[in-house]
């Protein structure tokens, strides 16, 4: 075969160019932080500023490898053990099995380009367009529950929605969220995008978080956490996404699979240590089922407490605490306990049981603070109730408004409506266990960002985006 040498000489240029455009990004990229991290939140804003001022210039296409490079990074082995082991280790909740599945899940069900979808009317007058734009620069304040999984899903969420992201850590994360930020920007580097799409500062903090919030650089908030920093944003006057608290509730009525039930109620609840803002937290059980449920809720790993031993627990994992505001005294969970293991919790109250041990069951009225409170630890409370009206009404209450998500357990398709009309959470799994609801087990994508309190609820890409319109009159239509 002949070949013209032109046409090679055109080739070779073109991957030289190539490769040195590559390696001139690599010994760029840094730009002024260490991949991505800086001392100063003001430097941090700064630079996500002036990247995404470059990467309103990239392609779609773009766009698109620049997620990959996000999801390649992350679902490399050693890069993903050492991230769910560090979580662990830094924070002391939840479990590293689980830290795979959660870091896992996000890296390959967020959402990326595909999910900014453009809606095109045409008629008489000619042709609109209708298209997802990118805010800007984004602020994340993440949580200490899902450190990484939060970083891992806003990032791919919020570049493929062409915006840059400055990350507030929780503090007590600090370590694992600094080194992952840092291998996404190596990774972004390495895949030609702009430096400093993804930063942070070197010391988290709260001072450091309000001075994320300030800056009107900062065009949009996403506070993924507590009722308190929900608050917070929703009050700064910009554009904010508050994935606040939940408590979600489980009713099993009397036509469930109770043996399934059981099980999909234990592996939900103690899914990394009931740390997943959507697990099953108190259970309402018909009280004709109530006892079939809880013996094979023992054969799935659950241990059952007395009254005596749920009150001297509850003395433990709640403690109290003086509102400065008001000087009312409050009970609050124990940071200690938060994500522990089941019988790292029941020794806490001199009762030994061996690691087969998953989550502590006990038989409390509605007004328990185990059933009140959102505990993040794996005691799950049951509550008798005597029909399905009743069990409504008490699950309705114990959700607390929040509208976050919700579990039932039935064959009984009126039951399962009229719940899910009553309780109107953003999530509403059917004989499941609670990760269903976010892609694990069940259709849909994933999220570790879930809105219930300014309604996007299942966070994606399209969440961070604001609509803009292009309006052709008379033009452009072939009809």
């Amino acid at each position: 075969m002949n070949i013209d040498e032109n046409v090679v000489e055109s080739i070779v240029k073109r991957v030289v160019s190539q490769l040195s455009t590559e390696t001139a990004s690599a010994q760029t990229c840094p730009s002024g932080g260490d991949w991505g991290v800086f001392e100063s939140m003001n430097d941090a804003v700064d630079a996500a500023v002036e990247a995404q001022r470059e990467y309103l210039n990239h392609s779609m296409h773009d766009r698109a490898c620049y997620v990959q490079a996000i999801r390649d990074v992350v679902l490399d082995q050693e890069n993903l053990e050492y991230i769910s082991r560090l979580a662990v280790e830094e924070t002391g909740m939840g479990g590293y099995e689980y830290k795979l599945i959660k870091n896992r899940l996000a890296a390959v069900k967020t959402p990326g380009i595909e999910d900014l979808t453009t809606d095109a009317m045409s008629g008489d007058d000619g042709l609109t367009l209708v298209e997802y734009s990118p805010f800007g620069v984004i602020g994340s304040i993440t949580p200490t529950t899902n450190p990484t999984e939060t970083i891992i899903c806003n990032s791919i969420g919020m570049l493929a929605a062409g915006n840059a992201v400055v990350f507030s850590p929780h503090p007590r994360a600090k370590k694992v969220s600094l080194h992952l930020i840092q291998l996404i920007n190596k990774a972004l580097c390495k895949a030609g995008a702009p430096a400093n799409l993804v930063v942070t500062v070197s010391a988290p903090s709260i001072e450091n978080t309000n001075a994320m919030m300030s800056p009107p650089k900062i065009r949009m908030l996403v506070a993924t956490g507590g009722p308190a920093i929900v608050k917070t944003v929703l009050s700064s006057g910009k554009k904010a996404i508050g994935a606040g608290a939940g408590n979600p509730p489980v009713i099993v009525d009397d036509t469930a699979d109770i043996r399934k039930a059981a099980k999909d109620i234990i592996d939900g609840c103690t899914f990394d240590n009931n740390l997943p803002c959507i697990a099953e937290k108190e259970v309402f059980a018909f009280d004709n089922i109530a006892d079939e449920l809880i013996h094979y809720m023992k054969q799935n790993g659950a241990y059952m407490i007395t009254a005596a031993q749920a009150d001297a627990l509850a003395k433990v994992v709640l403690v109290e605490q003086t509102c400065k505001e008001t000087g009312k005294v409050r009970k609050i969970i124990s940071r200690k306990c938060v994500g522990r293991d089941a019988d790292v919790l029941l020794d806490m109250i001199g009762v030994k049981v061996g690691k087969d041990v998953r989550c502590i069951i006990c038989e409390t009225d509605f007004d328990h603070p185990f059933v009140q409170q959102e505990l993040m630890m794996p005691i799950l409370p049951i509550v008798r109730v005597k029909d399905i009206d009743t069990a409504i009404d008490l699950a309705v209450k114990a959700e607390h408004g929040n509208r976050h998500t919700a579990h039932m357990h039935s064959k009984n398709i009126d039951h399962l409506t009229r719940f899910a009309k009553a309780v109107e959470t953003t999530i509403f799994v059917k004989n499941a266990p609670s990760y269903a609801g976010i892609g694990f087990g069940g259709e849909g994508h994933t999220t570790f960002t879930i809105a219930g309190p300014t309604g996007e609820g299942i966070t994606s890409a399209k969440s961070f985006t604001r609509q803009r319109r292009c309006v052709m009159a008379d033009s452009f239509r072939i009809i």
